[in-house]
């Protein structure tokens, strides 16, 4: 076995990370993790026969146990130099509590448990959302106890008790919020092996996960929002591929510990133009 390969891990088999990973995947051994085994292994095949070097596992990013043991599989095959975290569950997948324990308490886990054997040079992204980018500011000090509060003591803050969220959307925008803010906060720690985490917070991309978004009881308000935005459409996940391309790249060498908004100016025009609440 040849252990000076570079390892790709990834987190969620579906069409977002899909695009990215056959951007960046030429010549990497993958370790590609889902829910679903089924999920991963319909990927992995999909790739082995494109030219890839895949292998599939079941993960679920909201159990620490399971993400130290996909890790481990991993690092089997050489050192971690990537990450690609595309993994979790939509308000109208999941409930209040799933969305927590996977979309928040699990990205942050997953993101400090590569951190820590993350390979000199290596480079991550993962996938937030706009959603986190709609929520008023929660103050400073909130910021911080997104950003720093251990993960095992993250699901006990005042701002996630039961009675404090509203609904799965809520639940969902407080989750990205939080992921954004690790982000930050891990990007400190990863610097320290010689490595940078960015996230990437998407509008509406179509997808499997966006239709099923489409079909549910806020399917209105969604095509509404790609109606109205100023690109006048959803997006693709080839075009969030193009982003994490840049950021995995030596182009993106200077980029570390930040978020960027990929949604057609759909919060922009949350914000200052049609789609501003009183607007409709």
């Amino acid at each position: 076995m040849d252990m000076n390969r570079e390892i790709l891990l990834w987190m969620g088999a579906g069409q977002i990370g899909l695009a990215i990973v056959r951007r960046i995947g030429s010549g990497k051994k993958i370790v590609v993790g889902d829910q679903k085994k089924e999920h991963a292994q319909a990927m992995a095949e999909m790739l082995v026969r494109a030219g890839f070097d895949v292998v599939a596992r079941e993960a679920d990013l909201s159990s620490r146990d399971s993400i130290r043991s996909i890790i481990s599989e991993a690092q089997r095959y050489g050192p971690i130099k990537y990450l690609v975290n595309a993994a979790g569950v939509s308000p109208s997948q999941a409930s209040i509590e799933t969305i927590l324990n996977v979309d928040l308490y699990g990205t942050a886990v997953l993101l400090e448990e590569v951190g820590r054997v993350i390979a000199p040079g290596g480079t991550g992204v993962t996938i937030s959302s706009q959603s986190g980018h709609r929520l008023p500011a929660l103050g400073a000090e909130t910021d911080r106890l997104l950003a720093t509060t251990p993960t095992e003591e993250l699901l006990h803050l005042d701002i996630l008790r039961d009675g404090c969220i509203r609904d799965t959307l809520h639940a969902y925008q407080l989750a990205k919020r939080c992921n954004v803010k690790r982000v930050m906060a891990e990007a400190v720690k990863w610097g320290e092996r010689g490595a940078r985490i960015n996230s990437i917070s998407p509008g509406i991309i179509v997808t499997p996960l966006a239709v099923d978004e489409f079909n549910g009881p806020r399917g209105d308000f969604y095509k509404h929002m790609f109606a109205r935005c100023p690109a006048g459409r959803p997006g693709t996940a080839d075009e969030v591929a193009d982003l994490a391309e840049l950021l995995m790249s030596d182009r993106g060498a200077f980029m570390t510990g930040s978020d960027f908004l990929i949604d057609g100016g759909a919060t922009a025009s949350y914000f200052y133009g049609p789609l501003q609440p009183e607007n409709d």
